[in-house]
């Protein structure tokens, strides 16, 4: 017996393959007597949806390609299960791929998933540099960037301004009198490295101030807290801003090697707040950000490209919140 497809049934009911698509996803756009007219055929023909075939009937295969740094595993978990949540009650599947700094070709990467004929890319990663954008825009698929600002007629983004929040706590230490602030680099995270200095620039340059103190990590260091522990023989700073949770921890560490107590003798606090800045001692200061809303928002994003949906802001930017604890004095 032929197998009965998504093109008997809108040939059946006389309507569109895409109004059969909306039928068999339940949405609301679809007129009440058209609907039943689609539901009287698929009763009629025995026809049974699968997701899959349904997506290749109309050129599209229902699945989203997803590319995270492995580094940032710890930090992305709760962005992918945002973005999982709402994939799944949209119907759609999602295909991991991960980049290795020093072994993943970003290029073959956008190659492979590009091949595998996703509907739409969803980027995590500063390490994806505009030209590889540029070359998943040339496919004329839906790309959302998770944790950078970036638009186009293709391309969406959801972020949190991370120099505004930069840029704002130093502005608090200014107007307590206090100048000798520091932001260290993240080799790891280029984007976000760029955008604490910016933020720092802003606050100082807005007191007539220059902002110096941009602690750069030679590419020969090992480790953070390596160079730290050299850095610290030398140098002491009022405040020192830091990325991400171990880098935090690296400075505690090595601050406390060279006798340098935090926050009694320096102050410390971290970009990206995760659940190990509370578990250490001292607890440490940080910004909490939204990363579970930061999946959730993306695919919600990626959905509405995928459906024709207007999208009112291509740039979304989401909240952060500063917690105080113990590596800051009150």
């Amino acid at each position: 017996m032929k197998r009965v497809t998504i093109y008997d049934v809108a040939k059946e009911a006389g309507v569109s393959l895409a109004t059969v698509s909306r039928v068999i996803n339940d949405s609301s756009v679809v007129k009440a007597a058209t609907r039943k007219k689609v539901e009287d055929a698929i009763v009629h023909l025995g026809y049974k949806p699968n997701a899959i075939a349904q997506g290749l009937a109309l050129q599209k295969t229902t699945m989203i390609g997803l590319i995270v740094p492995e580094t940032s595993f710890t930090y992305t978990g709760q962005i992918i299960n945002g973005l999982l949540d709402v994939s799944k009650i949209y119907n759609y599947s999602v295909i991991l791929h991960t980049i290795t700094e020093g072994i993943s070709d970003v290029d073959k990467i956008i190659d492979v998933i590009i091949k595998s004929r996703v509907d739409g890319v969803i980027i995590y990663s500063d390490k994806i540099k505009e030209d590889s954008i540029n070359l998943l825009n040339d496919y004329n698929i839906p790309i959302v960037v998770i944790g950078n600002r970036i638009s186009s007629e293709r391309i969406c983004s959801v972020y949190v301004d991370t120099e505004k929040a930069v840029s704002e706590l130093c502005e608090r230490y200014l107007e307590k009198g206090l100048q000798d602030i520091a932001v260290l680099e993240d080799r790891k995270n280029e984007a976000s490295s760029r955008q604490m200095r910016e933020g720092a620039q802003k606050a100082f340059a807005a007191h007539g101030l220059n902002f110096e103190n941009y602690v750069h990590i030679p590419r020969e260091a090992r480790s953070s807290y390596r160079f730290l522990c050299e850095y610290f023989k030398d140098h002491r700073h009022q405040l020192m801003i830091v990325n991400r949770d171990s880098q935090a921890m690296a400075v505690v560490n090595a601050a406390r090697e060279n006798g340098i107590s935090v926050p009694e003798d320096m102050e410390l606090v971290c970009a990206i707040d995760t659940k190990y800045n509370s578990m250490v001692r001292p607890k440490i200061s940080a910004f909490s950000i939204p990363s579970y809303d930061l999946g959730a928002v993306g695919m919600r994003l990626m959905t509405k490209m995928l459906q024709d949906e207007k999208v009112e802001d291509k740039e979304k930017c989401l909240t952060y919140l500063f917690t105080p604890r113990q590596t800051t004095k009150k």
